[in-house]
């Protein structure tokens, strides 16, 4: 069972990861006070898609913060590749692009003790079979992990749905994304389970969570419909989080979501949710 926390900030039973601005009711707009409530409500860590595009005295001022509370570093994202062919295409430019975005990761990971960068490989191209596109993110993944393992640095591969947020993404289900780093073969590469995401692309979480165990590091939720917290849509978080316990998952779950209500009630929502479906 989770420890409840407290005004002291006992930690939840598993390391479930706010973002900036869930908490801003609370907690005001400076993000240090907002990291200091986080901790004061049992948060053990942060994750940040923001970062690499924040000043570096900003990002330093975090990385600091979280050192001196005993947090851990989520996800940041390190490359998307909205709107053009990245990862699935052999064009030297996309390759040039992948190497500067994981370049610029490594130096946002030094500055703030980061384990894990989010990568989405980008669109598919409807000109390209797609075993060829497959092997293009391959070949890319493999090049981009030699620049990671020296640092340190777990790509996390996040397949998307395709039916309500990002029509066209080549990355769509926890299956293929097992296949491509399997086949990549680096810690440096592996697999970020947005379980609302695959909600909505396949469903079937327990089961395809455990198929792909081996190649999964980081872990994000969010209720659907709606993308808010847990208990506000149609999964059971209750038995998500205790299969993770059950699993011994000792990783970041990222709360990569909406709050369903607005102002300080929404947030006590958000945090009162989590309590409960942690006790599970």
């Amino acid at each position: 069972m989770g420890l409840v926390p407290s005004a002291q900030g006992t930690p939840f039973g598993l390391d479930y990861a706010p973002h900036f601005g869930m908490f801003r009711h609370h907690a005001g707009d400076d993000l240090v006070d907002q990291l200091r409530f986080m901790h004061d409500e049992g948060f053990r860590s942060l994750e940040d898609n923001e970062m690499p595009t924040r000043d570096i005295a900003v990002q330093e001022r975090i990385g600091s913060e979280l050192e001196r509370l005993g947090m851990r570093m989520g996800v940041f994202v390190a490359h998307t590749g909205w709107g053009e062919i990245s990862f699935a295409s052999d064009a030297a430019e996309a390759r040039a692009r992948i190497r500067g975005d994981i370049e610029k990761a490594i130096e946002v990971q030094k500055r703030v003790n980061a384990k894990w960068c989010t990568v989405v490989p980008g669109e598919y191209d409807r000109g390209l079979a797609w075993e060829y596109q497959t092997a293009n993110v391959i070949d890319n993944l493999k090049r981009a992990a030699e620049l990671c393992e020296p640092a340190g640095l777990t790509m996390v591969l996040e397949p998307l749905n395709h039916w309500t947020d990002h029509a066209g993404v080549f990355l769509t289900g926890i299956p293929q994304a097992y296949q491509i780093c399997r086949a990549v073969g680096s810690s440096s590469c592996k697999i970020l389970d947005d379980l609302y995401h695959q909600q909505i692309t396949e469903g079937n979480l327990i089961p395809n969570m455990d198929k792909a165990w081996d190649e999964i590091a980081y872990i994000q939720v969010g209720d659907n419909p709606g993308r808010k917290e847990p208990t506000t849509g149609e999964i059971n978080y209750h038995n998500v989080f205790r299969h993770l316990k059950r699993k011994g998952y000792r990783g970041v779950v990222g709360m990569e979501h909406g709050n369903s209500m607005p102002g300080k009630a929404g947030e006590r929502a958000v945090i009162d949710a989590y309590i409960a479906c942690d006790q599970s």
